[in-house]
């Protein structure tokens, strides 16, 4: 793939039908109610320059997405996808890379993520990476607030 033919770019409202499409193709990813368009926009305010989608010149849409935030201690990733045709090419590491660089310029020095537990696939490309698979020591807790089990 020459460089030309990929084009990242801070990811901003104006890609989230695309960012819900890729959503919709990707196995191993759920769609909640923060994926939202309203949600996205209050997490892409929140955290400014952080997020990140990938465009290719032959793909009609994104191939590639990874969002990042963090609550002013620690960071969290999230919705890091591509697009199955275009895996193997290094651009969820570039994904990830720039994510990371805007989390520690923020002053973030740690980085958190969650998979789904069946998604072997996610968990092989983090290991790679060099992430630590925490689940023998950290068991998250999470409460719904709203009568609604897609929230």
């Amino acid at each position: 793939m020459s460089p030309d033919t990929l084009r990242i770019a801070e990811m901003t409202l104006d890609d989230h039908p695309d960012f819900l499409a890729m959503m919709r193709r990707t196995p191993g990813v759920v769609i909640r109610n923060a994926d939202g368009f309203d949600a996205t926009a209050r997490y892409l305010d929140r955290n400014p320059g952080m997020s990140f989608v990938a465009r290719h010149a032959e793909h009609d849409g994104i191939v590639g997405c990874a969002m990042a935030g963090h609550d002013g201690r620690r960071g969290y990733l999230q919705h890091v996808m591509v697009e199955p045709a275009f895996r193997g090419l290094g651009i969820a590491r570039d994904l990830v890379k720039r994510s990371l660089d805007a989390l520690l310029a923020a002053g973030i020095e740690k980085v958190h993520l969650d998979t789904l537990a069946e998604n072997a696939d996610a968990h092989r490309f983090w290991e790679h990476l060099g992430w630590a698979n925490r689940n023998a020591e950290i068991v998250k807790f999470s409460r719904v607030l709203v009568d609604d089990p897609e929230a």
